[in-house]
């Protein structure tokens, strides 16, 4: 439903609302599940579009044939593109030290601008492992005790955003090799890959990736503090691979071939301005949990 307000735009009226609530109740949740995929759909082509009069040159009519496998785009730092988005679209992701008032808080993602509830703010980054390929996530199959940045979809697919980092200062060939060392796990961790997972993450891996994407930080989210509230949700995303020219732009890879990337994006549960964005992790309470996580709703961290 936030998807849907969001595309009706900021002229939206209350009884615009209750007709999309209306609507929604009457929907199966195929339907509800094919609308959502159509509105995110919708933003992220605007999104890609405002990207692409930023990168590309003014000249870019260059034959088909005679196309570069990595396409020439503007010399411009990461820093300086997020302006340029802001500029366009309302805002922009920073990430700086989070305002949780704890000591394993570390970094935090915030908005700079101001976007409307239903609004997709970020791209969870990564590689993406369906239930088939578990056993070649880096440390299995003690994932979560080697890495931070995991997390999974309701259908199992599980991305890996350690590789991406914050990303990088070129569009290029990107096949879920890491390319931010501060953030990768220790050398150890990686022995469990395996060479048979170097075989599978080559070629059917390898994807033309713009590394300075102002909107893929959605693993730097933090859960709420005490006495905050999440402010994004995730939602689920299958992007299409026949949308080449957006391709760039959709910051994953997958393990294997398929005819969409199952993704991940988080949406604004609310307007938001200039601040922190968090999001409920929902641990389950059926496990040790750590001392800075503070559940948002006990009820249903217990269907975890």
């Amino acid at each position: 439903m936030f998807t849907s307000y969001n595309r009706l735009g900021r002229d939206a009226e209350e009884a615009d609302a209750e007709e999309i609530i209306e609507m929604a109740g009457k929907a199966t949740l195929s339907e509800q599940q094919k609308q959502v995929q159509e509105n995110i759909h919708y933003q992220l082509e605007n999104f890609c579009a405002s990207m692409d009069e930023i990168l590309l040159p003014d000249d870019n009519n260059v034959p088909t044939a005679d196309k570069p496998l990595v396409p020439e785009t503007k010399p411009l730092k990461l820093a300086e593109i997020s302006k340029l988005l802001k500029d366009r679209i309302g805002y922009t992701l920073e990430i700086k030290p989070s305002l949780i008032p704890h000591k394993d808080a570390g970094q935090g993602c915030f908005i700079q601008g101001e976007a409307d509830v239903g609004a997709v703010l970020a791209f969870y980054p990564g590689v993406i492992y369906s239930p088939a390929v578990h056993r070649y996530i880096p440390g299995y199959p003690d994932v979560n005790g080697q890495n931070s940045y995991l997390i999974t979809r309701y259908d199992e697919m599980v991305i890996n955003a350690q590789p991406w980092g914050r990303g990088g200062e070129s569009r290029q060939v990107w096949n879920g090799s890491f390319t931010t060392p501060e953030i990768r796990t220790d050398a150890k961790t990686l022995e469990h890959g395996s060479e048979k997972e170097t075989n599978m993450l080559s070629k059917p891996l390898e994807a033309v990736l713009e590394k300075r994407n102002p909107l893929a930080f959605g693993h730097f989210l933090n859960h709420p503090g005490k006495d905050m509230d999440p402010n994004v949700m995730v939602c689920p995303y299958d992007f299409p691979l026949t949308e080449k020219r957006m391709r760039a732009y959709i910051p994953n890879v997958a393990l294997g071939d398929a005819p969409v990337l199952k993704t991940l994006v988080l949406v604004a549960t609310r307007a938001l301005c200039n601040e922190e964005l968090m999001l409920n992790y929902r641990m389950s309470n059926s496990e040790r949990r750590p001392e800075w996580y503070t559940p948002v709703d006990e009820e249903e961290d217990g269907r975890r």
